[in-house]
């Protein structure tokens, strides 16, 4: 009896290592926030809609991003070793293999994407299936590169809310590509406030994410600030267009103006400390723009 619960518990903890590796592997945070992103584009399409609908297009959308990065640690899992940031991953640290990360790589892919084309069009599932292989196939050996691959990396970043959008509706619409760029532009102060940050990290490696050469100075704030400026007009759009009403469209200026008054700073110092305040401004921004576009919907 006692050798048997051993065992048992022996069998327990395995399973929940495993879970954890697997929970790690597919960056939880940044998956959800990707498959929220579907849902409000879901919800802005929608007159009305059913919580089945909503859970079945985010569980979805997280199988598919989480394959999507997960794609991305196996191919860049030698250069993970060498920077601080990412050299705690799974793969890194062999806590798994990459044979056992492509095959879950596959199955949460194969899924999410069969789940999004089936339950609801196949628009959404080639939208979706496309944003995958940009990611992976593009971006990811876009970064040793140049600056070009900020540019494309947006694409697939701001691709979840028009694929809810076409999941409701079949189709992309001129409400479909604002919403989409919305979060296009959004990604770029985003981007280049990490490729900042982790800029000693990034050049062990020969990624150049940020744009003026991949240096930080005058040029590369310039570039951060301008993109930033350009969310206040676009964050009007969606009230403009009808897609929600007056009380989000300011909050949405609002928001953009308080994210542009933290590009200032790094005019000033060039600093880590500034670039980090705008990574966090921006990871600030959007939730509470998309929550503030729903429930004005609603």
């Amino acid at each position: 009896m006692i050798l048997t619960t051993s065992k048992t518990i022996f069998a327990i903890e395995k399973i929940m290592k495993a879970l954890k590796v697997i929970f790690e592997l597919t960056k939880f945070r940044l998956s959800f926030l990707v498959s929220f992103s579907a849902i409000v584009g879901f919800i802005l399409a929608s007159d009305n809609f059913n919580f089945i609908d909503l859970l079945v297009l985010g569980l979805s959308g997280y199988l598919v991003t989480a394959a999507s990065v997960i794609n991305n640690q196996i191919l860049e899992k030698e250069l993970d070793k060498k920077m601080e940031r990412t050299k705690n991953r799974p793969l890194p640290t062999n806590r798994i293999s990459k044979i056992n990360s492509t095959i879950i790589s596959i199955i949460l892919m194969l899924i999410g994407l069969a789940s999004i084309t089936f339950y609801f069009n196949l628009l959404a599932g080639i939208l979706s299936l496309s944003s995958l292989l940009l990611y992976t196939f593009v971006y990811t050996p876009l970064k040793k590169v140049g600056p070009i691959a900020v540019f494309v990396g947006a694409i697939p970043g701001a691709l979840p809310p028009l694929i809810g959008w076409v999941a409701f509706s079949g189709e992309i619409s001129i409400e479909a590509i604002i919403i989409f760029s919305i979060q296009f532009i959004w990604q770029f102060p985003h981007f280049w406030a990490i490729a900042w940050i982790y800029h000693d990290d990034y050049k062990k490696v020969g990624f150049k994410l940020l744009p003026s050469k991949g240096e930080k100075n005058f040029n590369t704030a310039l570039n951060i600030m301008t993109y930033t400026l350009f969310l206040i007009p676009l964050g009007l759009l969606p009230t403009i267009f009808g897609i929600t009403g007056i009380i989000s469209g300011g909050i949405a200026v609002f928001c953009a103006i308080l994210f542009l008054a933290q590009t200032f700073k790094l005019f000033k110092d060039y600093s880590r400390s500034s670039a980090l305040k705008i990574m966090f401004g921006s990871f600030i921004y959007l939730p509470i723009v998309q929550i503030s576009f729903i429930i004005d919907k609603i």
